[in-house]
This record gives C-alpha cells, sequence and structure tokens, in this order.
C-alpha cells in the first residue's frame, strides 16, 4: 500500500469512529510502523484535514467537521447498488425512497464515466420487487417506534389464524430472506417475541415512552442463542 493509498484508508477508519483510535491500533490496521503512522497524520493535517490529536488518546476528526465525499471503487459501488435495489425490493416504500435518494446523491459526485459504467451494470443487478407492500407492512411506524422507544399496539394474527391484541416494546426490524418481523419485548407474555409484518393487521403509537432493561434488548434476546455475541460492537 503506497502513502497516498494509506492517507485514503486513513481518513476512512477517521470517518467510521465517533471516538478516537490510538496510534498503534492504526498502525496495525494499514500493517505500518507508529513511525510511519505519526509521519501520514502530519501528512493529513498539513493538507487541511482536521484531524485532533491528543497524547495517551488517540486521533479523530474534529466534531462537526466536513470531509468531500470519498471516491468508490468499482466494487464498492457494485456493493452499494445492489444494496439499494435490495432496500426498495424488500422494504416499505419510506426506507425505499430513502435508499433511491442516497444512490443519487452517490451518483451527483461520481465522475460521467463511472455513471454510465454503474448504468450499464443496473441491468445486470436485479432484486425483483414481490410484494413489497406486504411483507414490509407499518414498516415506517414500527421503524418509528424503536427509534423514539415508544410503546406499539398490535392487532396481531398467528400461524394459525388465531387473533391478539397485544402492547409490546419494539427492539428492533429482522428481514429473514421470505418476511421481515418485529423483535418485540411483548407485555402480555413479558417475554421476547417475534411478530411477522404480514401478520399484523393493525397497529398504533400509544404515546407511551418505555426504557429498555438489560434482560429485554435486543442484544439479550440475541445472547440467547449467541453466547459470544459483543454488544459493544452491535
Amino acid at each position: 500500500m503506497n502513502k497516498s493509498e494509506r492517507l485514503l484508508q486513513l481518513v476512512t477508519l477517521l470517518r467510521a469512529r465517533r471516538s478516537a483510535i490510538t496510534a498503534r491500533a492504526l498502525a496495525e490496521r494499514l500493517g505500518v510502523s507508529e513511525r510511519t503512522l505519526y509521519r501520514d497524520m502530519q501528512s493529513l493535517v498539513l493538507s487541511g484535514v482536521p484531524v485532533e490529536g491528543e497524547a495517551g488518546v488517540g486521533y479523530r476528526l474534529r466534531r462537526g467537521s466536513f470531509i468531500p465525499p470519498l471516491m468508490f471503487s468499482e466494487e464498492e459501488l457494485e456493493a452499494l447498488l445492489l444494496g439499494v435495489r435490495m432496500v426498495q425490493g424488500w422494504g416499505d416504500e419510506d426506507i425505499g425512497s430513502a435508499a433511491d435518494s442516497a444512490l443519487h446523491k452517490i451518483r451527483s459526485v461520481l465522475p460521467d464515466r463511472v455513471v454510465q459504467e454503474q448504468d450499464h451494470q443496473r441491468a445486470t443487478l436485479l432484486v425483483p420487487d414481490l410484494h413489497r407492500s406486504e411483507k414490509a407492512r407499518f414498516g415506517a411506524l414500527i421503524r418509528q417506534a424503536v427509534k423514539a422507544r415508544e410503546v406499539l399496539w398490535l392487532d396481531y394474527e398467528d400461524e394459525q389464524g388465531r387473533r391478539s391484541q397485544r402492547h409490546c416494546n419494539p427492539l428492533g426490524l429482522i428481514y429473514w430472506g421470505a418476511a421481515w418481523t418485529l423483535l418485540a419485548w411483548c407485555r402480555l407474555r413479558d417475554d421476547h417475541r417475534l411478530f411477522r409484518l404480514d401478520r399484523i393487521l393493525g397497529a398504533e403509537l400509544t404515546g407511551e415512552q418505555f426504557q429498555v432493561e438489560p434482560h429485554q434488548s435486543l442484544a439479550a434476546y440475541i445472547r440467547q442463542y449467541d453466547p459470544e455475541f459483543n454488544d459493544k460492537a452491535f
């Protein structure tokens, strides 16, 4: 990896973090000595990149700073394009529209030649939009409840056709390839429960806030099946 590639990788690593990262950790990620890392950091500072450094703490980008969009490799662009198509094909209309908007922003900073190449690739990366509205029913409302930590009321029908009404603490959405499910702490059962979105007949925000208790969290659910799950990285 030459110096220009290292500098680009350094900016990418710093952009991806909210907290400081030590020189040793950065040097190990890049496969260089700490002495080389210090020189590279000096080069970034001299080129105008708003890097802050503190002895014993590490480096980070200055809070509130703006770094222009980075260029993507061909493989990265293909991955982004496929990801957008997946979101549009398997998500609800709101998140599909947001994905399309993100794609337009990415395309707006790409050279014309790259845009033309990606338009050609688009025809070979297809994600069929099959019954999207049914698979992601109430998706926007549920995402709102998850972000706001607001109790949801659900009118639900299980696979046997039995209907029930539940109040639950929504924790997250999981897509299994055939259906979206809501992972929630069900207040009726006092336990984690999965609710398929295509079986939800009605959903309403209650206006009641909830606190995520450690044993009720999304991480606690995953840890039941993966004891080594690292919720700090989650």
